[in-house]
C-alpha cells in the first residue's frame, strides 16, 4: 500500500494538529504502508510527523490563499502546469492520496483524472467568492470527502449521492479533567488560545472587558496566547490595543506555544469569540477535555461542540456587549456552572476523543479497502 498525505501548512495550529492526528490514524490502520507526507516547507509540525511518516517531502504545492490571490491569478499561474504534472505523478504512484483541506488546488484539479484515489478532508467554511471557487474545485475533483463537522458539510452543499461523511476531529486530552477551583474568592482566569487575526476575535474579547464595570473587570485575569505568523504588524497592533485598554493591567499577551497544556491548567474558562464560522472549534474541544468550560461564539461548528448552559456558554458573534454580560454572570455565579466541567468531559469522550475518531476512520477505510484489520490501539 502506498499512501501520500498532503497538508498546506507547516505550523502547529488547529488544522496542523488535526493533520498530524489523522495521519497517525492512517498509520495505525496501515502499519506497513509506504506513507509519504508532503508539506510546502519545514516548520514546527515536522517533529510530530517524523515518527509516523516513511518520509517527508517538501515541494511548492499550488495553494489558494486569501493573502497573495493577485499573485496566484497572474505570475503563479505559470507554475500551475508543473504543479499539476507533479500532482498527476503522485496520484499515478499511490493507492490513496489524502488531501487535508480544500485549498491544495493542484491536487484537487488533478484528482479528476484518477477516480477513486483522492480522499479530501474539509476543515474550512469559506465565505463569498472564495466559497464559490472552493466548492467548484471540490465538485470537480470527484474525491471522496470527509467533513469535520455538519457545519462544513452544510457550507459546501454537495449534490446528493456524492460520497461524503462527517468525522469529528479526534483530540488527545489529559487522562482526566482537572479539578475546578474557582469559587469567586479570586479573579476568574480566562484563556484565549489561537492565531492572532481579526477572524479569531481577540479585539472582541478586549471590547467586552472594556464594557464591564470596573469592579467586575478587576475580578478577571485574561491570558491571550498566540502569534500572527508572517504578520508581525498584527501582533504589534494587538499589543497597542491592550496597552490602551482600561483592562490593560488584567491582560497578558503571550506568544504562540506549541505545548499549551500549562495554559489550560492555569485557566478557569476558555474563550473562543470567533467573528466568522469555525469549521469545528479545536480549542473549545480541548477546553472540555481539560474540564475548562468554553465560552464561544454561536456560529459554525462551535454550535456542535458546546451545549449552551450545560457544557459551556454560546453568545452571538461579534457582540462584545453580550460577551460582557455572560462574563459578568460567570464571575458572579460560579455555583451556576459547577457541573459544566464534568458534562463537558463526558461530551468530549463521546464525540471528540481520539478513540471516537479512530473508530470512524477505520470504518471509512475498511469500506474502501478490502482486508483492513481491526482498529489498532495506540
Amino acid at each position: 500500500m502506498r499512501i501520500a498525505c498532503l497538508h498546506q501548512g507547516y505550523e502547529l495550529y488547529g488544522s496542523d494538529r488535526s493533520f498530524v492526528e489523522t495521519v497517525r490514524f492512517i498509520r495505525e490502520i496501515f502499519p506497513s504502508a509506504d506513507l509519504t507526507v508532503v508539506l510546502p516547507r519545514s516548520g514546527p509540525i515536522v517533529p510530530l510527523l517524523e515518527g509516523i511518516a516513511t518520509r517527508i517531502d517538501y515541494e511548492p504545492l499550488w495553494i489558494l490563499r486569501r493573502k497573495g490571490l493577485a499573485r496566484l491569478a497572474t505570475l503563479d499561474l505559470l507554475r500551475l502546469p508543473l504543479a499539476l504534472l507533479r500532482a498527476g505523478r503522485r496520484f499515478a504512484g499511490h493507492d490513496l492520496v489524502y488531501v487535508n483541506t480544500t485549498v491544495v488546488a493542484d491536487h484537487l484539479i488533478a484528482a479528476r483524472a484518477f477516480p477513486g484515489r483522492a480522499l479530501l478532508h474539509v476543515h474550512e467554511i469559506p465565505q463569498g467568492p472564495v466559497l464559490t471557487v472552493l466548492r467548484g474545485l471540490v465538485r470537480w475533483s470527484g474525491a471522496q470527502i470527509v467533513f469535520n463537522s455538519q457545519a462544513t458539510r452544510a457550507a459546501f452543499a454537495l449534490q446528493e449521492g456524492r460520497p461524503a461523511r462527517v468525522i469529528y476531529n479526534g483530540l488527545a486530552g489529559p487522562p482526566a479533567p482537572l479539578r475546578q477551583s474557582y469559587d469567586g474568592t479570586r479573579p476568574l482566569r480566562v484563556l484565549m488560545l489561537g492565531r492572532i487575526s481579526r477572524i479569531k476575535g481577540q479585539e472582541v474579547l478586549l471590547d467586552a472587558l472594556d464594557l464591564l464595570p470596573e469592579d467586575t473587570r478587576g475580578r478577571l485575569d485574561l491570558r491571550i496566547v498566540g502569534s500572527a505568523f508572517e504578520a508581525p504588524e498584527r501582533e504589534a497592533a494587538l499589543a497597542r490595543r491592550i496597552a490602551d485598554s482600561p483592562a490593560a493591567g488584567r491582560v497578558r499577551l503571550l506568544p504562540f506555544d506549541p505545548e499549551p497544556d500549562h495554559h489550560y491548567r492555569w485557566a478557569d474558562i476558555v474563550a473562543v469569540p470567533s467573528r466568522l464560522p469555525e469549521s469545528l472549534g479545536r480549542v473549545a474541544i480541548e477546553a472540555m477535555a481539560y474540564g475548562r468550560p468554553p465560552l464561544v461564539s454561536e456560529i459554525g461548528g462551535l454550535r456542535e461542540v458546546v451545549e449552551h448552559g450545560r457544557t459551556g456558554w454560546c453568545v452571538p458573534p461579534d457582540r462584545p456587549d453580550r460577551l460582557a454580560e455572560t462574563l459578568a454572570s460567570i464571575v458572579a455565579h460560579p455555583s451556576a456552572w459547577a457541573g459544566f466541567p464534568e458534562a463537558g468531559r463526558r461530551r468530549y469522550e463521546a464525540l471528540f476523543s481520539e478513540d471516537a475518531a479512530r473508530g470512524a476512520w477505520h470504518a471509512l477505510l475498511a469500506e474502501r479497502f478490502a482486508g483492513v484489520p481491526g482498529p489498532m490501539q495506540p
